[in-house]
């Protein structure tokens, strides 16, 4: 059966995920440049990670969406277990979001520029100005419309499928707008592909996003961000399959 889904990937699946990428990259750009960036930045990207966590063949469970209220902006945050997290939050969480990622991933061909023209958060630390810029970019999002941002706390991906060190920025973020931050815990994406994996066979394995209660801020300072940080933490390991568990160092981080 292994090598049977082997040759369905090579066949099928990368095929249609490359095209399907290309595309919805320049659906978004094109969206964005005449039409409203709201809709077309988050849409398109959600229907492009339900068909490519479909045509691998992927059951996808969510659990606790009811929690979280529709008429709210939100901080989300995540573990980050591999490739497929961003699939998995993309295509079912159901909220309109803006990724906080990696300045690096503007180079990714029409990826790049698709994020680019959606107005997704580029994270780039180059620099006091730089962060400024970004932190100013991210209050703009939040404080105009219904919108919510995704941040992975340990800004890149496990090398076991265990939790690293959770960096203080989105906590911050939360914590100066005075938003409630939304634990996520993702189960399966490590086991699908993990990071010493990359460009390597899909592997079948179900997914799980599992949403937590939102924190609401108690207060407004470095405690309230640590505090913050720590339940969000606690939570998102508590959730996570026994094998996971357990805090793991990350040489990346």
């Amino acid at each position: 059966m292994k090598y049977l889904y082997r040759v369905y990937q090579l066949l099928v699946a990368v095929p249609v995920t490359i095209l399907m990428t290309i595309w919805t990259a320049l659906v978004v750009a094109v969206g964005c440049t005449i039409g409203d960036g709201h809709y077309w930045g988050y849409y398109p990207g959600r229907w492009w990670a339900r068909v490519i966590t479909r045509v691998f063949l992927l059951p996808v469970k969510v659990e606790g969406s009811e929690k979280v209220p529709q008429d709210q902006s939100f901080v989300f945050v995540a573990n980050h277990q591999g490739a497929f997290d961003i699939f998995l939050i993309y295509g079912y969480l159901g909220r309109n979001f803006k990724w906080m990622m990696k300045h690096q991933l503007k180079k990714i061909p029409f990826v790049g520029y698709a994020c680019e023209k959606s107005h997704q958060i580029f994270v780039d630390r180059r620099g006091t100005a730089k962060v400024r810029a970004m932190y100013k970019t991210v209050r703009h999002t939040l404080e105009t419309g219904n919108c919510s941002v995704v941040v992975f706390p340990e800004g890149s991906r496990s090398f076991t499928g265990h939790m690293g060190v959770f960096r203080k920025g989105a906590f911050t973020l939360a914590d100066e707008l005075q938003l409630p931050v939304v634990p996520m815990t993702i189960n399966g994406s490590f086991d699908v592909m993990p990071r010493f994996r990359d460009w390597h066979f899909v592997t079948w394995h179900p997914l799980t996003l599992t949403i937590h209660a939102p924190i609401y801020p108690q207060s407004q300072g470095p405690e309230n961000v640590q505090s913050t940080l720590q339940q969000s933490y606690d939570v998102i390991m508590s959730s996570l399959t026994p094998e996971y568990q357990g805090f793991v160092e990350n040489p990346d981080q």
